[in-house]
C-alpha cells in the first residue's frame, strides 16, 4: 500500500481494531491517532512510511507542551506503538520506532477514597423520589457497591443483571461477574419499577437519560458531580473515585488483596496493589506471620 495516507492507514486500523476491541477502547486510539494526524498534517507529511523516532519524539513534547498530563502521554505512546506494530506486519515500516522513544513518567498521586462515614451519610441522604432521583441513587450504589468502571456502568443492559450479580465487560473486552450488595440491589427494584416511565419499548440499556436513551458517559460524571454538591459531600466525586473508595473500604476490611482484584478486574495483582495504596510492606508482614512455610527455619539452621 505505498500510496495510502496516515489517515487512510488510521481509519484501516481502527476498523480493524473494532473487531475485538471494546467501543471504550477504539474511542480512546481515535482520539490519540487523530491527534498523530493533526501533528503530521501541520508538517506536510501525509506517508505513514515517515514514521519514525524523530517525528514521533517531536509528536510527543508537543502533546506535553500542550499541557497534556503525563497519564495521557502514556496512552498516547500505547497507541502509537500498538498503531506501528500493525504498520510493521503491513510492510509499511520496517520496525516499530515507538521502542526508542520513553515511556513518560506517571504522578505517583491516586485519587483519596472518600471517607467510609462521609462516604455513608452521601448514599443514604434522603431525594425527592422522581424517576431521575430513584436512577441516580441506583447508579450511586451500583458505583460502590460493585467498584465498577464508568464505561462498564454505562454500557450496562437489562440482561446484564441478575439477583445478586452483574455481568460486565471490562478492559481488552475481558467479561466478569461482580456481585451487587443489598443497598444497590434494593436501589436497583426501585429504578426498575419506574424505568419503563422514561425507557420506551425495545430499549436495552439499564441506565437512561429524561429522552429514554442510554445515559452517556460525560452525564453520568456531570450527575455524580451535582449531586457530591445538592448532597452536602465537601469534595468532588466521580466514578473513578467511588471505584478506588470501593477499593480501599473493602480491602481495609477484608485484607483480601486477590478478591479485590478479582472484583476490579485487574489482570496483574500488582495493578490492585498500586489501585489501592496497599503497602507491600504490610503484606509482606502478612505473609511471613500467616503462610505455614514463611516462618519455618530450614532444619539445622
Amino acid at each position: 500500500m505505498p500510496n495510502t495516507t496516515i489517515a487512510e492507514q488510521v481509519e484501516r486500523y481502527l476498523t480493524a481494531l473494532a473487531a475485538h476491541a471494546s467501543p471504550a477502547t477504539v474511542a480512546a486510539y481515535r482520539q490519540d491517532l487523530a491527534a498523530l494526524c493533526r501533528f503530521m498534517q501541520q508538517r506536510d507529511i501525509t506517508q505513514p512510511s515517515a514514521l519514525d523516532a524523530t517525528l514521533l519524539r517531536a509528536f510527543l513534547g508537543a502533546e506535553r507542551s500542550r499541557g497534556l498530563a503525563p497519564r495521557s502521554l502514556a496512552r498516547r505512546r500505547a497507541a502509537l506503538s500498538r498503531f506501528a506494530d500493525d504498520l510493521v506486519k503491513q510492510g509499511v515500516l520496517a520496525d516499530n520506532p515507538v521502542g526508542l522513544l520513553r515511556t513518560p513518567k506517571q504522578p505517583s498521586h491516586l485519587p483519596r477514597p472518600v471517607d467510609v462515614d462521609a462516604l455513608a451519610r452521601f448514599l443514604d441522604t434522603p431525594h425527592d423520589g422522581a424517576p431521575l432521583a430513584i436512577r441516580d441513587q441506583a447508579m450511586l450504589e451500583l458505583f460502590y457497591s460493585s467498584g465498577l468502571r464508568l464505561a462498564e456502568l454505562a454500557a450496562l443492559d437489562l440482561n446484564h443483571l441478575t439477583a445478586n450479580h452483574v455481568r460486565v465487560m471490562g478492559k481488552g473486552s475481558k467479561p466478569r461477574q461482580v456481585p451487587v450488595g443489598r443497598r444497590a440491589h434494593h436501589a436497583l427494584t426501585a429504578w426498575l419499577a419506574c424505568r419503563s416511565g422514561l425507557a420506551p419499548e425495545g430499549e436495552v440499556a439499564l441506565f437512561v437519560g429524561q429522552r429514554g436513551t442510554r445515559l452517556g458517559h460525560r452525564a453520568i460524571q456531570k450527575r455524580l458531580a451535582q449531586l457530591s454538591v445538592t448532597r452536602g459531600l465537601p469534595e468532588h466525586l466521580h466514578p473513578h473515585r467511588l471505584r478506588h473508595s470501593f477499593a480501599s473500604h473493602l480491602l481495609e476490611s477484608s485484607q483480601d488483596l486477590r478478591a479485590v482484584q478479582e472484583l476490579l478486574g485487574h489482570a496483574n495483582l500488582s495493578t490492585t496493589q498500586v489501585y489501592t495504596r496497599l503497602d507491600w510492606q504490610h503484606l509482606a508482614e502478612s505473609y511471613d506471620a500467616a503462610h505455614p512455610r514463611a516462618k519455618r527455619r530450614p532444619a539445622g539452621s
